[in-house]
């Protein structure tokens, strides 16, 4: 049937305007993970330590927290194409501004941080803005393919960007791989220029604080949705360690920065692989369940990592958690593009990036300061127990989580309150 949410995703490709977009964030999320590859080994050589490698994690937590509801009113106000366009030249600048330091010599930890934290403010705009803007590009019916293709195209940057970064940083070194980031937004800026749809100007009347509890109200309403995002942040809390595979390569596998590109990639190579064939299949009806069992195999994965001292059974256990994470990953998207209505998208999107991106962040603090104290692998292992734990524990607690299928999702619907006016974009 035409408006069958579970169709093959990868159909969704012939939309002109999403292919163009979905094509650029394909060349800026690989941009992007060179940056944080180079980043994390930049202060790793600077500082040979857990703890302020942790502190990468809490650098980019803070603004998720502070303004990520924030970025979400933005992302809802006027127009998104101009809204993206203005922060990825943002991320562009801070990019560019990195490689100088770095290539002058001038780079310091603080300088790392601060613009790690500048860098995490502009994205609580722009991932939201982004998510917004997709639904806007495709038929309703389509909301789910486009979520499982988005999730495929994040997932081979994690493989290709990583990997990338590695050479790059093993060859030409960590400037270079800034310099390749940089270049890489103006993918985004020039797929939005080029798009010939002009998505309705959306003006939300009401002011930035009452807006932003307009869409924390309509989640309040939508307990499967709140559900599992606040599992997905307890998981991600608990289950991330990217900021400890410099430790890994360096001292516990002894592999180096090509050894670290692989340890990053792994997991997404695992995600590529399910995510590929969920944009070639339907995606499974009984999401709710979907999500809760990806991430007890996702903890597990991690407590098998965390103990082992083979860098092949590594790779390998790290791709079974990126597959596991994408899976849910996917359902989660598409379960939210089905139940929000337009006018939240933005806000609802920047509630998802503040759990679902907040929460490892975090957890990359807390397993910095954990290996400080008990060492990496026990740090990594107790970390994925915890993931189990947590989530049999919140499939006993929500049950309603595990009852959700794709087949009967309520209604996108608006929330008591003034409603938005739509004025048309200009170009």
């Amino acid at each position: 049937m035409a408006d069958n949410p579970l169709g093959r995703p990868y159909r969704v490709l012939r939309h002109s305007d999403y292919r163009l977009l979905w094509s650029a964030e394909v060349l800026s999320m690989i941009g992007s993970q060179i940056q944080k590859i180079a980043v994390t080994w930049q202060v790793y050589e600077l500082t040979e330590d857990a703890f302020k490698l942790g502190l990468l994690g809490l650098c980019r937590f803070v603004p998720v927290i502070l303004f990520g509801i924030a970025g979400g009113v933005m992302a809802d106000r006027g127009d998104r194409r101009r809204t993206l366009m203005m922060a990825q030249s943002l991320l562009l600048l801070l990019s560019m501004i990195l490689a100088l330091l770095t290539i002058t010599g001038s780079i310091t930890l603080l300088a790392i941080y601060g613009i790690t934290v500048l860098t995490a403010t502009v994205e609580g705009v722009s991932n939201p803005t982004r998510q917004a803007l997709i639904p806007l590009l495709v038929p309703k019916s389509e909301f789910p393919a486009a979520s499982t293709m988005n999730i495929l195209a994040m997932n081979v940057s994690m493989v290709v960007g990583p990997a990338i970064g590695g050479v790059i940083l093993a060859t030409l070194g960590v400037g270079a791989a800034y310099l390749v980031d940089a270049f890489s937004f103006t993918a985004v800026i020039a797929s939005v220029l080029l798009m010939k749809t002009r998505p309705p100007r959306i003006h939300v009347s009401m002011g930035g604080f009452a807006a932003a509890i307009e869409g924390l109200r309509f989640l309040r309403t939508t307990p499967v949705l709140l559900g599992v995002m606040g599992a997905d942040f307890v998981a991600t809390l608990f289950g991330a360690c990217t900021t400890l595979m410099p430790i890994f390569a360096d001292d516990i596998l002894d592999v180096g920065p090509r050894g670290l590109g692989l340890l990053l990639s792994a997991p997404a190579a695992g995600a590529v692989i399910v995510a590929s064939s969920l944009s070639l299949f339907r995606l499974p009806d009984r999401a709710g369940r979907g999500i809760m069992a990806s991430i007890v195999v996702y903890g597990a994965c991690l407590v098998g990592f965390g103990l082992s001292r083979n860098f092949a059974l590594s790779l390998l256990l790290l791709a079974g958690s990126g597959a596991a994470d994408v899976l849910s990953a996917t359902l989660r998207h598409a379960a939210r593009n089905l139940l929000t209505p337009d006018e939240l998208r933005g806000r609802v999107a920047s509630v998802h990036r503040t759990l679902a991106g907040g929460g490892p962040q975090l957890g990359d603090f807390r397993a910095g300061v954990a290996a400080s104290m008990i060492g990496a692998g026990p740090a990594v292992a107790i970390g994925g127990l915890a993931t189990v734990l947590s989530a049999m524990a919140i499939s006993a607690v929500l049950p309603a989580i595990s009852r959700y299928r794709f087949s009967d999702p309520a209604e996108p619907r608006s929330v008591a309150g003034p409603e938005p006016t739509v004025e048309s974009a200009g170009s």
